[in-house]
């Protein structure tokens, strides 16, 4: 028998999962345009990040590396 330490993690769930069935048409489109938001926020965060580690990185290169 395995331990649950032995398991490899799992991912962990962000979002919610909806019932669909519930919504009609103009919710489901809204609920598209809430996760499209989330998605560029998501984005401009990683684009972020990256500048950051960007300029970190630049800031530590050693000279002839």
């Amino acid at each position: 028998m395995k331990d649950d330490d032995d398991l490899p993690p799992r991912k962990r769930v962000r979002l919610e999962k909806l019932t669909l069935d519930s919504l009609g048409v103009e919710e489901l489109r809204d609920y598209i345009g809430e996760l499209h938001a989330e998605i560029a926020r998501v984005e401009a965060d990683i684009t972020r990040k990256q500048s950051h580690r960007g300029a970190a990185d630049a800031f530590f290169r050693f000279p002839g590396a």
